[in-house]
């Protein structure tokens, strides 16, 4: 997957449409749903696996998750199998869990963006190795993602370079505008997450997507749009603001 946007394109320039994926572009959390997954198939022990995956995802949603502790965690089972195996099991996870929970109208949100000229970016803290596939089934070429280190063709349990998480979402994005020669122009930022505040409170224009309460209450108490992309329409609020 090509992570990188060609400097010489005229849409060097361009507004930023960014999305976080997880309960955002998706009615569900890929890194959860991954570790579930590793349960069911018996690929790491069950009853265990399952209370400490449950565990992280409780404190992430409360905001009290420890990134690296989370990640030595959830990176493990990379390190004890090959990568083509690895690679097998993440393709019948994407099709068994992933495309079921696409939200409805992510699809329509994205190409109303490229209409209007703008550059589709997802920014997670999920590791880039469950949501680098899931990208390409979306069709956005850039990912800014947590990276997994890998070492002679293996993964080593650690990460390379800032977690993207919180307001190492901040950092990672301007780390990639300083790459790329952009300058920070008009963006959007699409989030489920209070654990996004911080870039939300950077964007142009922050959009609360299926909210968690807090970051309803945050989106209301600021006036920006809260919407649902899992409902039978698409949010005319969106379309409006793109128009």
């Amino acid at each position: 997957m090509n992570t990188q946007t060609d400097p010489s394109s005229p849409s060097r320039e361009a507004p930023l449409a960014i999305f976080d994926l997880d309960n955002t572009l998706l009615a569900g959390d890929s890194d959860y749903l991954w570790g579930q997954f590793l349960v069911e198939r018996g690929i790491v022990d069950g009853p265990g696996y399952q209370r400490e995956n449950r565990r992280y995802y409780e404190q992430y949603k409360a905001g009290e998750l420890d990134i690296y502790d989370f990640l030595r965690f959830s990176l493990t089972p990379l390190t004890q199998h090959d990568p083509q195996k690895l690679a097998g099991w993440r393709a019948e996870f994407v099709q068994e869990k992933i495309r079921p929970i696409v939200a409805t109208h992510s699809a329509a949100l994205i190409q109303t963006h490229r209409d209007a000229g703008h550059v589709p970016l997802i920014l997670t803290a999920t590791n880039r190795f469950v949501t680098e596939p899931i990208a390409d089934m979306l069709g956005i070429e850039t990912l800014l993602a947590t990276d997994p280190e890998i070492r002679d063709g293996r993964y080593t349990g650690e990460i390379a370079g800032i977690p993207c998480f919180q307001d190492g979402k901040i950092k990672r994005l301007h780390l990639w505008l300083e790459e790329q020669g952009r300058q920070p122009g008009c963006c959007w930022f699409y989030s489920d997450s209070h654990n996004d505040l911080p870039l939300l409170r950077e964007v142009d224009y922050p959009v609360a997507v299926d909210p968690d309460p807090q970051l309803e209450g945050t989106a209301r108490t600021h006036g920006w749009p809260v919407v649902s992309l899992r409902g039978e329409e698409f949010p005319e609020v969106l379309r409006d603001s793109l128009s």
